[in-house]
């Protein structure tokens, strides 16, 4: 008879799929793939013999989020979402489907023990259970302190002249991920008068041992012109200020130091946004995650990209990065080449070039 073979492969990238080929391809866990596992190699190892794919996908958490090689951490829920728009035009065209959707809750498995799923769901968090139970995408969490059109409402895509740029860095507190976030201040007239708004322009957080992640906030601070970092003093003392040293002697640093709970000090840079004062410059998509995931009251993990955030914003807004840099030693019309440079990083990104510097009412240099 015709022979039938199984194989089981780890497919965290596209990669280890290489020189095979399939009549038919389940990707279980999509949503912790790399994309382009499919795009590279699983297509294509579907050509001999006109194969099928399949993709299984469990909601993704912030936490799984962590371990994720995908890219976007919502690639598996938007391919899901175009293959429900896809099945439901070529109902409408009355042709067959080129995809099809499924959504399938715990409950609907006739293999699982209905006593059993009862007893594990008591002790889940209700976001929990609607992720892994009943496999909802969720968007937001109810009662976090940000959600996506607040975020959508104030995105921007070109950007002022900058008067300062900082890193804002949260520590791991063990082997978890280290909060890297860049910021910038800078006059905006989108409410109709000229004001200091904020611009959330890069998150480069990770999770590895502390000569990795001070490698990647001084790759930050240096790609990006800026004028300081803030790290959190609060873990490892002074050990962040040493070991990004370590890296670069020279980078302009200070400690900030928590002494008001997280969630304190994330509600007067949540009311910034609120007041559109703050923007994401294009998409940042795994810090955006974090933030309307991260609810104060009941979250019981630590939002290290959103701490990140928090320490750099509000020293650029309310603390020492509030005042314009000029007066703190540099003459901003030399430091125009940043702009250059950071557009080749940013495609996506147009700067707004200005050439005439002003002082205010206090003599401070800003850009007009």
């Amino acid at each position: 008879g015709t022979k039938q073979c199984i194989k089981a492969k780890t497919a965290w990238n596209a990669d280890t799929l290489r020189g095979d080929y399939a009549d038919l391809l389940i990707l279980d866990e999509w949503q912790l793939m790399d994309e382009t596992v499919w795009e590279d190699v699983g297509a294509p190892m579907l050509l001999d013999n006109n194969g099928d794919a399949i993709f299984v996908y469990t909601p993704p958490s912030i936490r799984s989020q962590a371990l994720s090689k995908a890219r976007d951490p919502r690639h598996a829920a938007k391919m899901y979402k175009m293959a429900l728009a896809e099945q439901e035009t070529a109902k409408a065209e009355g042709r067959l489907p080129r995809w099809e959707a499924f959504h399938f809750r715990s409950q609907d498995n006739p293999h699982i023990s209905k006593e059993a799923l009862s007893e594990i769901s008591k002790d889940m968090s209700n976001l929990s259970y609607r992720q892994e139970i009943l496999a909802e995408d969720v968007e937001e969490v109810p009662g976090a302190l940000w959600t996506r059109a607040l975020i959508e409402n104030a995105r921007v895509y070109t950007v002022p002249q900058f008067t300062r740029v900082a890193v804002g860095v949260d520590p791991p507190g063990g082997a978890g991920e280290c909060g890297i976030v860049v910021a910038g201040v800078g006059l905006c007239s989108c409410k109709g008068t000229s004001e200091r708004h904020g611009f959330v322009l890069q998150d480069k957080s990770l999770k590895d041992v502390p000569d990795k992640w001070a490698k990647e906030v001084v790759a930050a601070y240096k790609a990006n012109r800026a004028d300081r970092v803030y790290g959190e003093k609060n873990y490892g003392g002074d050990m962040v200020e040493a070991t990004i040293r370590t890296v670069d002697p020279s980078i302009s640093y200070k400690s900030v130091t928590a002494s008001r709970g997280k969630a304190v000090r994330a509600e007067p840079i949540s009311a910034l946004y609120e007041q559109g004062k703050v923007h994401h410059v294009g998409r940042i998509d795994a810090l955006e995650d974090e933030m309307v995931s991260w609810q104060p009251e009941t979250s019981s993990w630590s939002p290290n990209r959103v701490d990140a955030l928090v320490w750099v914003l509000t020293e650029l807004m309310t603390g020492e990065g509030s005042v314009p840099a000029a007066c703190v030693g540099w003459d901003p019309p030399e430091r125009r080449s940043i702009w250059d440079i950071w557009q080749d990083d940013r495609p996506d990104i147009e700067i707004e070039r200005r050439s005439i510097w002003e002082r205010d009412d206090y003599g401070r240099l800003f850009n007009g």
